[in-house]
Order: C-alpha cells, then sequence, then structure tokens
C-alpha cells in the first residue's frame, strides 16, 4: 500500500490506446508517470479489435476520414503524429504486420504483440501502471488534483482522461470520463453508437433470415455519404465494412439507401434482352450476388428464370428499382453492446487542440474517444488514440 497520498506529475486515467500512447510519451520527457484502470488488464479493446488481430492504424489518415462537431479539431495532431510515425515506433520492437487492404494495417499473428509493445513502451519510459482501481472523487484544488481511489489517494499536477465511450460495456466501458467533463463545465454532445450492425424490423428479419452468414458488395448511402463496401447478412440483420460505415451517418427512422448491384445499370439490364435474349435474368444476377439471395428475389420476380427475350420494359424497371433501393426495413442498430466507437462526446471547442488542456480547468486533459472527434472504419480511431496521446504526452 502506498502512503497516504503519493505525489506523481501524471496520472492518466484509462489503460487504452491512447491512455497508454500519452503516459509513456510523457514518460520519456522525464515526468513521473501513472496510470489507473478499473479493469484487470490493460488494453481490452485492443485486443478485441479487429478480429484479435488489430487494425492499428491506417496509412492513408486524413482529416476527412474523422466526425466532430468541430471538423478543424483532429488536424493539428494528425499532422503532428502520422501514421508512419506508429509505425517506426511498432517497427522498433519488431512487431509482424500486414497490409489486408490499401492502408489497413493489422497485427500479423495477434493483437496481443502490439498491447506488449505499448507495455514495454510504458515499462521503458518509468510510468507505472494500477489495475483494479476504482477512482471515488477527483477533487480539483489550486495547482494540482487528489485522486481518490481504492487502492489509496493520489495527487498530480496534471490528471489525463483517457477512459473511451460507451461501446462495449462487457469490457467496462462507462460514461465516467463525460461524467468528469461535466464536472467542471465542459458540455457534452449526444453519444450514440456507430461503426455498428444494423438490426430490421421483424417481418424483414424473419424474411432476410436464409441469407445469414452470406456476404455481398454494395454500396450504402446516407445524409450525403455513400461507401462502396462488403455488407454481410447476420440472424438480426445486416453487418459488414459498409453497414458498419454508414452508421457514422445514418440514424434509425432516416432513409438509408442500399445498392446490391452496384455495377449493374438500368442500360446493362435492358441490354441482356438483345445481347443474350435466351439467357435469363436469374442467370445474370448469378454472376454478381450469392445464389441464396437470388432465390429471394425470385420470390418477388417469379420471371427471373425465363428467358430474358420474354421481358417487358416495365419488368426490367422494377427489378432495377428493387435491386437500386434493396429495402432490408433498417430498425435501429445493435447499440453499444457490440458497436466498434461512440460517436459523439466532449465538445472539441472546450479543448486546446494543440495541447488537449481542458479550457475549462487547469491541469485537466481529454484524450482518444471520450472527445468529440470519430473515425471511419479501418485503423482511423486507433490513430487518432496514438495522435492525440502523443501529443497531450508533450504538454502534461
Amino acid at each position: 500500500m502506498r502512503s497516504v497520498v503519493d505525489k506523481v506529475d501524471v496520472i492518466v486515467i484509462g489503460a487504452g490506446a491512447s491512455g497508454l500512447m500519452c503516459a509513456a510519451t510523457a514518460g520519456y520527457r522525464g515526468k513521473s508517470v501513472l496510470v489507473l484502470d478499473h479493469a484487470n488488464k490493460a488494453g481490452k479493446k485492443i485486443l478485441m479489435s479487429g478480429g484479435g488481430r488489430c487494425n492499428f492504424t491506417n496509412m492513408d489518415t486524413a482529416p476527412k476520414h474523422f466526425l466532430s462537431d468541430n471538423a478543424h479539431f483532429c488536424i493539428s495532431a494528425l499532422r503532428r503524429y502520422s501514421p508512419q510515425a506508429f509505425v517506426d515506433l511498432v517497427d522498433r520492437h519488431g512487431l509482424d504486420y500486414v497490409e489486408k487492404t490499401p492502408g489497413q494495417l493489422f497485427c500479423e499473428h495477434s493483437a496481443k504483440d502490439l498491447l506488449d509493445v505499448l507495455l514495454t513502451e510504458l515499462e521503458w519510459s518509468g510510468a507505472e501502471l494500477k489495475l483494479n482501481t476504482k477512482i471515488h472523487h477527483l477533487d480539483f484544488q489550486n495547482g494540482h488534483t487528489l485522486v481518490k481511489t481504492n487502492q489509496g489517494d493520489f495527487q498530480c499536477e496534471s490528471l489525463v482522461v483517457a477512459t473511451g465511450g460507451l461501446s462495449i460495456p462487457t469490457l467496462g466501458a462507462t460514461s465516467f470520463g463525460y461524467d468528469i467533463a461535466k464536472q467542471v463545465g465542459h458540455h457534452v454532445l449526444a453519444t450514440r453508437a456507430s461503426l455498428v450492425p444494423i438490426t430490421v424490423q421483424p417481418e424483414r428479419k424473419a424474411q432476410l433470415s436464409t441469407l445469414s452468414g452470406i456476404a455481398c458488395d454494395i454500396s450504402a448511402a446516407a445524409n450525403g455519404e455513400v461507401f462502396r463496401e462488403p455488407m454481410l447478412f447476420t440472424h438480426r440483420g445486416v453487418s459488414g465494412p459498409a453497414i458498419l460505415q454508414i452508421t457514422n451517418y445514418w440514424q434509425p427512422g432516416e432513409v438509408l439507401s442500399i445498392d446490391i448491384a452496384p455495377n449493374l445499370t438500368l442500360v446493362d439490364l435492358m441490354a441482356v434482352r438483345h445481347s443474350t435474349p435466351k439467357k435469363s435474368f436469374e442467370s445474370l444476377l448469378s454472376n454478381s450476388l450469392p445464389k441464396r439471395l437470388v432465390e429471394l428475389i425470385k420470390e418477388e420476380f417469379t420471371w427471373l428464370s425465363e428467358r430474358s427475350a420474354q421481358t417487358s420494359n416495365e419488368q426490367i424497371e422494377r427489378l432495377h428499382h428493387y435491386l437500386k433501393h434493396f429495402d432490408i426495413q433498417p430498425n435501429g442498430t445493435e447499440g453499444y453492446r457490440t458497436a466498434e466507437v461512440t460517436l459523439g462526446g466532449i465538445n472539441t471547442k472546450e479543448i486546446s487542440s494543440k495541447t488537449f488542456e481542458s479550457q475549462k480547468q487547469n491541469g485537466l486533459y481529454f484524450i482518444g474517444e471520450v472527445l468529440d472527434v470519430t473515425g471511419w472504419l479501418g485503423g482511423y480511431n486507433f490513430q487518432w488514440a496514438w495522435a492525440s496521446g502523443y501529443c497531450a504526452g508533450q504538454y502534461v
């Protein structure tokens, strides 16, 4: 057990991606740093992300890949700590990684390898990690903060909140970071689950249940944003990269447009009658869509198996509209239970984009997902964690 009040330069609340990065950065500057986390293990979200292999950055990261009520806020940090800077860091540790799709880097073996790199950096920097630590009270005093916990009381000059959002509560996500912000007068913008699967209406769910487990390339559009990537049918609705991406822009009750045949135009469909009059539209669709999905479409268009020469313009136009406006009858999302990120958060207009210090309370810093900065799917949110953690670590 520590002394009654243990004094350190910096306390970081949260042993996730941004917190570990910030702590090591500050430690290397000669600061005495203590990382506190209520969980029994550091980096739990790192370990489960990317199917256990963690898509830890995207080499194409740019401000356009982030959503925020204050669009310019992320620019400074992303410029000061690039994806290449993080790659250089993991290269020094010999981390094996692969580029799955252009720009997206994953651990080759396991996300544990990446967490080991971060914990090694923490150790080398001289920072200390204390798990199973529940914070009872924060007392902001003149020039320092008193942190009262179940493991004793600690005092610091700089307090960094790196508690993340509300996503995946089974990993320990809570509203604690937002509560701290509100305690000192910050505004917390409305939050919602994002990068999350979509659920469908009960009747449509029964119809689509036969498709569970199959995927197809689609174009998903909402509020002026379009993503052309795979969609996966699930037993509750739809998921996959295209769906997760669009949930950053779509909300229940709004229009969601899904094109399940983005390569087929009305002109293409009309031309089939002349180029291959003896072939059926079923045959054409089977070239680009899973067989079970084609079978579902046949329930709506019983003439699909007939020779294309026998079809009318009206029939083809109806088929085209069906493909281009595939109605999954969205109901909502699976919520924070499976969401990769939390959209919204602490208003960044009240945070320094250079130092990440609160404009409401001296010596208080906010980094990572707790802020109103949300990236696209594909490693962008981890790059934000590294960049915001590194930049704050330079100033605490």
